[in-house]
């Protein structure tokens, strides 16, 4: 069994938890996160100063896979994630198939 780890923008956000509920996976966490990167953040106006925002909002989605789907499920959450621009996310796998692990 795979743990995916997505973060992605707000923006495809909604987009990614659709392709999770087409696929008929049934363990999903989502929270809020705050991203650093490439982007360098953006500049904000605020009573005529001007602030640097370094961490930009993302969403970061949790699921869990079988192996056998891995392949499948990565490149439908990727392909509906991807827009061409930097700051799109990223996709962490991460194996939890430890002895005497249980589903509930």
């Amino acid at each position: 069994m795979k743990q995916l780890t997505i973060v992605v923008r707000p923006i495809t956000a909604e987009a990614v938890l659709n392709v999770i509920n087409d696929l008929d996976l049934n363990a999903c966490v989502v929270q809020e996160a705050k991203g650093y990167s490439r982007q360098k953040g953006y500049l904000e106006r605020y009573r005529g100063s001007e602030y640097s925002m370094a961490f930009l909002p993302k969403v970061e989605i949790s699921v869990w896979v079988n192996d056998a789907r891995l392949a499948e499920v990565e490149e439908k959450i990727t392909k509906a994630a991807r827009t061409g621009r930097i700051g799109d996310g990223k996709v962490l796998v991460i194996d939890v198939g430890w002895p005497g692990a249980m589903e509930f």
